[in-house]
């Protein structure tokens, strides 16, 4: 009778192993923080990198871009102001005539 029991305890230890087992399997591949849900996370970090690299070229792009605007804009302006005089608006014009020199005899 002593061994039956014995028996018969060991089969419910095992069994609650089993079914700890089971659970644990269960949520290892199907539940929350599953090894799928983690994979389908990594892929969308994959995606949103590439994505993100794909905006930050953009920025340089147009940050160049901006930078070849304003420096084509300064050099458009120095060049009006000084082969055509050209002056803004609220700005002033002086325009300084040198005497000429006699020529000496």
């Amino acid at each position: 009778m002593a061994a039956n029991q014995k028996s018969q305890n060991m089969r419910v230890v095992i069994g609650i192993l089993c079914l700890l087992l089971i659970l644990l399997q269960y949520r290892l591949w199907v539940g929350e923080g599953s090894l799928a849900e983690v994979n389908n996370l990594e892929k969308e970090i994959a995606t949103q990198k590439q994505e993100l690299e794909q905006l930050r070229q953009r920025n340089r792009a147009l940050t160049a871009e901006v930078q070849d605007l304003k420096q084509g804009l300064n050099a458009i302006e120095e060049r009006a102001r000084s082969e055509l005089g050209m002056i803004r608006k609220g700005e002033t014009f002086y325009q300084i005539i040198e005497p000429e020199e006699k020529e000496k005899e």
